[in-house]
């Protein structure tokens, strides 16, 4: 039997082992924090020291020189609560019956649309506003819509939201349930960061700021989901939709737009 140490820099063996071991080390972390980072072309990561910086989640502000990266595109700055709009008047809801006699070509006499557009009856008034919001301000972009909300008040806005809310949904066509929703709706698909339809737009729960989605047009629906998935809508907060929507299939995007608008199998 050899009485030679195995943890002893005089076996041969454990000297290679740790000397692999730390070049393995080396390498990685030579190509983890300085090549990968390096050929980035982001301006956080200009000069090894700021890719390292960068690379081991160092906030930006700490790197030296570093400046804010200003994003591509238009973001919400909507603040979003469940006390907005929680309350509106019936003087409000007057008003806005008559400021939405121009938007009735769209979304129809009671904000139930014969042309593909959103049925706004019912809708949550804080998603109306915002929309409204962001259209104005450029977040989000229409030919049509863009155009109409430009010369809207505050008020206006708020009166607007305050009618479409006012207005009976439309009629449900099923419950949201394990029986009869895909499984992308009832389920989600947790092993890719999609979390259930459902829990966010109603059914089963609903956060503050998301659209009830119930009967909108199919069409509607895939359109916009397809546009956050491209990142040509990107009013979302939070990149939420758009983390969801890209990571949807085709099939699971046709699935929950036609399950929303009553029109799926399931």
């Amino acid at each position: 039997m050899n009485d030679e140490r195995l943890f002893s820099l005089g076996n041969t063996w454990f000297k290679a082992s740790v000397a692999i071991t730390v070049g393995v080390a080396i390498v990685a972390a030579a190509i983890g924090f300085v090549w990968l980072p390096s050929v980035q072309t982001d301006a956080g990561f200009k000069g090894i020291w700021n890719a390292i910086c960068s690379a081991a989640g160092v906030p930006q502000k700490w790197l030296e020189g570093g400046t804010p990266v200003a994003p591509t595109v238009r973001l919400s700055a909507v603040e979003v609560t469940p006390q907005l709009l929680a309350k509106s008047s019936d003087n409000s809801i007057g008003r806005g019956a008559t400021l939405a006699l121009r938007c009735t070509m769209c979304h129809g006499e009671r904000g139930m649309s014969d042309a593909n557009s959103p049925n706004l009856a019912g809708q949550y008034a804080v998603v109306i506003y915002k929309q409204l919001l962001d259209y104005q301000h450029g977040a989000r972009t229409n030919a049509v819509m863009s155009p109409m909300a430009k010369n809207l008040s505050d008020q206006d806005m708020r009166d607007l939201a305050a009618y479409y809310s006012s207005l009976p949904k439309p009629a449900a066509q099923h419950r949201v349930s394990t029986s009869n929703a895909p499984a992308i709706v009832a389920h989600g698909a947790p092993m890719r960061n999609i979390a259930p339809c459902a829990a966010c737009h109603g059914g089963i729960d609903n956060k503050a700021g998301s659209p009830w989605l119930d009967g909108l047009p199919a069409s509607y629906t895939k359109a916009q989901l397809q546009a956050f998935a491209t990142g040509a809508r990107s009013n979302d907060i939070n990149e939420q939709m758009r983390n969801i929507a890209r990571n949807m299939t085709p099939e699971e995007i046709d699935a929950a737009a036609s399950y929303y608008a009553g029109t799926s199998a399931h």
